[in-house]
């Protein structure tokens, strides 16, 4: 993962315990990178690491961890790292989630190493939709659920996401039913 996806991990750690419980965590998780850089990739391995040490400090489950990583990456980083392709994804949520298969393509523009997931959207209602989430990476359905609460936030949209179908013996990529309830037009 890049490392800006690590930076992001610091920043939602010292914003809510602070600096000093970054560092315990990364001791905990035998990382000695002093500074992340943003576009350079780094073994998925430490930030999987990351997330598990934060796990143990903060006494919270990895689930817990990723779901609040999901929602900050989209309310603070991804705002700040792709703030332009944000806005050109959609002024609603049912826009921004219907373009969302097309925004890691651009990402990768950006970052040449990038392996990102894939998202389908599929069973599209006015008010709901199946995601198909596809990736190597095993284990990060519940950063899935973060981000999309973080758009539910970011488009000021109450919605509720579920894991239908986790990837497994079944299915080979995750699937989650997302449901929204537009804004009232005041």
């Amino acid at each position: 993962m890049y490392g800006m996806v690590n930076k992001a991990v610091e920043e939602l750690v010292c914003l809510h315990h602070g600096e000093e419980v970054w560092e315990k965590i990364k001791e905990r998780a035998r990382v000695d990178v002093d500074v992340f850089i943003s576009n350079e990739a780094y073994s998925d391995d430490i930030t999987y690491q990351l997330v598990g040490a934060a796990s143990e400090i903060l006494g919270q489950p990895t689930d817990e961890i990723l779901i609040a990583f999901g929602e900050h990456w989209v309310l603070h980083t991804a705002r700040k790292g792709y703030g332009e392709m944000m806005r050109a994804g959609g002024r609603t949520l049912p826009e921004f989630l219907g373009n969302l298969p097309n925004f890691h393509s651009r990402v990768a523009m950006i970052f040449p190493k990038l392996q990102p997931p894939r998202f389908e959207c599929r069973d599209i209602t006015s008010q709901s939709l199946s995601l198909h989430y596809y990736s190597h990476r095993p284990g990060l359905a519940s950063f899935v659920i973060g981000l999309m609460q973080g758009l539910g936030k970011m488009f000021q949209t109450s919605m509720t996401v579920r894991l239908r179908i986790p990837k497994g013996d079944v299915s080979d990529h995750d699937v989650f039913d997302v449901t929204w309830e537009m804004p009232s037009a005041t």
